[in-house]
């Protein structure tokens, strides 16, 4: 009995055959390339949905036993860096360099002014550089004027006493002369 295929399922099995070589393909393909096998990305890459590798047990199997060769094995390309990363490592790094760049210069400005500060105080230009220093240099002061008040009324008594002592001779020798 020789069984005589319709047109139809002529039409049906030339489009699995189709679909069937994209799929081995797509498993060749993405095994060049390194990309990561599995039967969502192969079914996309192929054109075909994913319940058609499922089921055939076939492409299934090869499917499978492609991707776990490929973590057993990974291939050059795999292990080749891509254009795209090293535009984004370099771009990484040109922004790390930024940052450094701009940390520098805020430490060059944070050193310039504590040197500015320390020249200025031990210059002795400036006021004390803190409160205490000041209240201190104040009593000092304060204690200063209470002294030169004092010395002043003992020289003002000093005086008076002179004075008194110089009216009693004058009145002493302005006597003897009379």
């Amino acid at each position: 009995m020789t069984t005589h295929e319709t047109p139809l399922a002529k039409s049906r099995r030339r489009d699995a055959d189709r679909r069937r070589q994209r799929v081995h393909q797509a498993i060749a393909c993405m095994r060049a390339d390194g990309s990561e096998i599995t039967v969502s990305a192969v079914a996309a890459r192929a054109a075909v949905h994913r319940s058609f590798i499922h089921r055939h047990p076939d492409l299934h199997a090869a499917v499978l036993k492609a991707s776990a060769d490929a973590i057993s094995e990974p291939s050059p390309a795999a292990t080749a860096i891509s254009h795209r990363s090293v535009l984004a490592e370099n771009a990484n790094l040109h922004e790390h360099n930024r940052r450094l760049a701009q940390h520098i210069s805020d430490l060059e400005d944070r050193l310039s002014d504590l040197l500015g500060q320390q020249a200025f105080d031990r210059s002795g230009l400036g006021a004390p550089a803190s409160t205490t220093a000041v209240q201190a240099e104040l009593d000092a002061q304060r204690q200063a004027v209470l002294d030169l008040k004092l010395m002043l009324g003992e020289r003002d008594e000093e005086l008076a006493a002179a004075r008194e002592a110089n009216r009693r001779l004058m009145n002493q020798v302005n006597r003897a002369r009379t």
